[in-house]
């Protein structure tokens, strides 16, 4: 129904795993143009009385791509920038994060994700972008004035691009089991047309909540 122009989007999972779930929309879909790596983001939100300050972070990629190149990498955070603006009031400020930041340490992984932020400034020149960067420095701006001083985002950074799947999926979950962050995802993204996946283990609610995302990635 997609690929016929019969349906603008889709949601799928709930008896099938995400391999098939992804392989049947890479098949049948295929990925945006220009593009060769479909991700998928989680939304993260801070909303509990103990958050300070209340607001929605865009975590990537927390689901598929278990070791992205800096190639991959730069598309990832590219094309959560663009879904950051469907989903998150304010506009989209990137950090590229590292157990480095600006220089601090020296590292193949490091090099890694400084050669895709260079490759995400030249794609988005009018989006403030930052890498490699830690975490602190990048969400809390007294932080950011002392580790980085010609930090773009200047600590208020919204999109979260990890360096690899075993950061991003730990991440993700710490701030849901400890920090009392609500997780909606993963979305799938990169797509040509929205093609979403559910857990087995999905409630009502998930599926509520993602045929909502899903709406508002069609639209």
């Amino acid at each position: 129904m997609l690929q016929a122009g019969d349906a603008d989007g889709s949601i799928a999972g709930a008896q099938y795993t995400t391999g098939d779930r992804v392989r049947t929309a890479l098949q049948i879909i295929g990925v945006t143009p220009g593009f060769k790596t479909v991700s998928s983001f989680f939304l993260m939100v801070f909303e509990a009385a103990h958050h300070n300050p209340e607001r929605t972070l865009l975590f990537s990629d927390c689901a598929l791509v278990v070791n992205p190149d800096a190639e991959q990498l730069a598309e990832i955070a590219i094309t959560s920038a663009d879904s950051a603006k469907k989903f998150i009031e304010q506009p989209p400020q990137l950090a590229l994060l590292s157990f480095s930041t600006d220089g601090s340490a020296k590292h193949e992984l490091v090099d890694k994700v400084r050669e895709a932020t260079k490759l995400v400034r030249a794609a988005l020149p009018d989006t403030p972008v930052d890498g490699e960067i830690q975490l602190d420095a990048a969400i809390v701006p007294e932080i950011s004035a002392r580790k980085f001083a010609s930090s773009q985002t200047r600590g208020q950074a919204n999109v979260l691009i990890f360096p690899d799947l075993n950061a991003a999926n730990i991440g993700y979950k710490i701030a849901q089991r400890f920090g009392g962050a609500k997780a909606i995802g993963p979305i799938l993204q990169g797509l040509k047309k929205p093609a979403n996946d559910l857990s087995r283990g999905c409630s009502a609610d998930d599926v509520y909540e993602l045929i909502g995302i899903t709406a508002q990635q069609a639209s």
